[in-house]
């Protein structure tokens, strides 16, 4: 069953855009890109279940998300919205353009692809629970704590970004225990029965990364006929965010082209 996902919106004219954050992040990591194109597009930015202020669940599959995605478009009335993901994101994006193809306007995947991982992540997991929650005075000591099992401060403070304070104390908005219990599916791509999609699509990605080979083309080709690749020079996983300029360029050919 779906589940109402948090969201916000920037824009209110044009046709739709709907940014999906990746793995650990949240709908606030779009928030420049969305204020670009909110001046021609509505772009629409959900937190993924589990993730930031959406509702905290057990399933983590691919068809579930891309679910919570389809319900939020029909209840906002979005018209064939072009769909862009990052990461985890992208294999949203992709399952749901692969089981609503006719509901796609158009598909942007961004440094991913319709494969399996061998990632883990439990590196970063273990540095989230590394963090002592009921004795955490100030953020420079979670900061501090994680560092032992992820020594990049960038991976931090991002990560970091996920951690919140209320009345009640300092919590993380991940759901840590179902992104564990789900990793498999997560580093995963089961769309079993879908597909393809057929519509324009275009595959951003960092040619620093490792993410998106050249051996992925054949079943990237197979799943989206009409796919190109727009590879972004300097560039690693964190594509829009290293080389905003190029991941536009990119993101602009696969939009005027729709």
């Amino acid at each position: 069953m779906p589940v109402s996902l948090y969201h916000r919106e920037y824009g209110t004219d044009g046709p739709a855009i709907v940014l999906l954050h990746g793995l650990f992040g949240s709908s606030a990591n779009w928030g420049s890109i969305a204020r670009e194109l909110s001046g021609r597009y509505r772009v629409i930015v959900p937190d993924l279940r589990n993730h930031g202020q959406s509702p905290h669940v057990e399933d983590m599959g691919y068809p579930a998300m891309a679910g919570d995605v389809v319900a939020l478009c029909e209840r906002l009335a979005l018209d064939r919205p072009v769909i862009v993901g990052h990461s985890m994101g992208g294999k949203v994006a992709m399952c749901l353009a692969l089981a609503q193809a006719d509901g796609v306007r158009g598909l942007g995947v961004v440094d991913i692809a319709p494969v399996a991982y061998e990632h883990d992540f439990s590196i970063v997991l273990d540095a989230f629970e590394a963090v002592d929650l009921q004795t955490l005075q100030r953020r420079e000591q979670a900061d501090q704590q994680m560092a032992a099992h992820l020594p990049d401060p960038r991976v931090r403070a991002f990560l970091l970004q996920n951690l919140v304070r209320d009345a009640d104390g300092w919590h993380w908005r991940l759901n840590l225990a179902a992104l564990r219990a789900n990793m498999s599916q997560i580093t995963g791509f089961d769309c079993s029965g879908t597909g393809p999609y057929n519509g324009p699509t275009r595959f951003i990605h960092g040619n620093d990364s490792d993410y998106l080979l050249p051996d992925h083309h054949p079943r990237i080709r197979r799943l989206f006929p009409a796919a190109g690749f727009c590879p972004v020079a300097d560039a690693g996983h964190w594509v829009y965010a290293e080389q905003r300029a190029g991941f536009m360029h990119c993101l602009e050919g696969l939009l005027e082209a729709i």
